[in-house]
């Protein structure tokens, strides 16, 4: 006969991968910040209206003020299409933003060699970096998904 011990007993549920957000509430706010250049709509997965509220400077501040409100909305889509795992996309992002022009988050990604190129060519003269700003959260959710 075999003897009910506490390790048997059901576990209370621990935080998961699967219950952490890919792309928290408040990073967003963050970027928020800069959000008449659109930074916060990259960091959420919306490359197009990143790029317009770039050009437009927020459709006017107009667009900017209303994302105020629409970023929860945003958080929840993007944790819905972006998978967790190894790799934090919040990390990836900061990385992006403040040394992206060196490549530290590619080297973050183990992507050594496109990494050092960015490193020794000012991310490919920009243009690797706003590639970069444009398809990192897909790059980290392929890596994921490994």
């Amino acid at each position: 006969m075999h003897a009910t011990t506490e390790t048997d007993a059901p576990q209370a549920p621990t935080m998961t991968a699967a219950m952490t957000p890919t792309h928290p509430v408040l990073i967003g706010y963050l970027y928020w910040i800069l959000g008449i250049f659109g930074a916060h709509r990259f960091y959420f997965g919306r490359p197009v209206t990143g790029a317009i509220w770039f050009f437009t400077g927020g459709v006017l501040l107009i667009g900017w003020i209303v994302d105020l409100f629409l970023i929860p909305a945003m958080a929840e889509d993007a944790a819905r299409r972006y998978r967790p795992g190894r790799f934090d996309y919040t990390l990836c992002w900061v990385l992006h933003t403040f040394l992206g022009l060196f490549g530290v988050h590619r080297l973050y990604m183990g992507k050594i060699f496109t990494g050092v190129l960015f490193l020794l060519t000012g991310g490919l003269l920009g243009v690797g970096f706003v590639y970069d700003l444009l398809t990192l959260n897909e790059q980290v959710d392929e890596l994921n998904s490994a």
